[in-house]
């Protein structure tokens, strides 16, 4: 650029103050995009952690030792440095043996905001004394697992 005669080279002060604007506004636009991301991601934690504990609690009651009754009820875990709270509703369902468990999880500090909620169904555990399934093994893997040598035989 070239300086008329009389006059300095560079930006004037209004020019100065337009191209502050235009950045000021290109950073307010990253600013909230950040923003937006870390909220998501913190959602997305949260949801992902909620879904682990209610699996859990479905997992735990159908492994137990006993069939839980028919019941709704409330539980306290403190998880991943979070509080949180569980509701468990326990029905019966048209089947004889079956139970159906519902498990919602939400954050201790907002119990009314549901994060999560997973169904399932249980049976009752096997009666004491009842012998494990053994699969068969496919011909030609009936090698020793665990100490215990698996059955041998046809699928079918």
């Amino acid at each position: 650029m070239r300086a008329e005669p009389g006059r300095a080279a560079g930006f004037t002060l209004l020019e100065a103050m337009v191209a502050l604007i235009i950045v000021a506004l290109g950073m307010m636009a990253v600013a909230t995009q950040i923003n937006r991301y870390v909220v998501t991601a913190q959602s997305v934690e949260e949801k992902t952690l909620a879904s682990w504990i209610a699996t859990n609690k479905i997992t735990e009651l159908s492994v137990g030792k006993t069939w839980p009754g028919i019941d709704k009820y409330d539980e306290e875990l403190d998880y991943a440095k979070r509080h949180w709270k569980l509701h468990v509703e326990v029905a019966e369902t048209d089947v004889k043996n079956l139970h159906r468990v519902d498990v919602s999880v939400a954050l201790g500090d907002k119990p009314d905001r549901k994060l999560w909620a997973v169904s399932g169904l249980i049976e009752p555990p096997a009666p004491p004394g009842f012998p494990p399934v053994l699969w068969p093994v496919p011909a030609g893997g009936g090698e020793e697992r665990g100490g215990q040598e698996r059955g041998g035989g046809e699928c079918g």
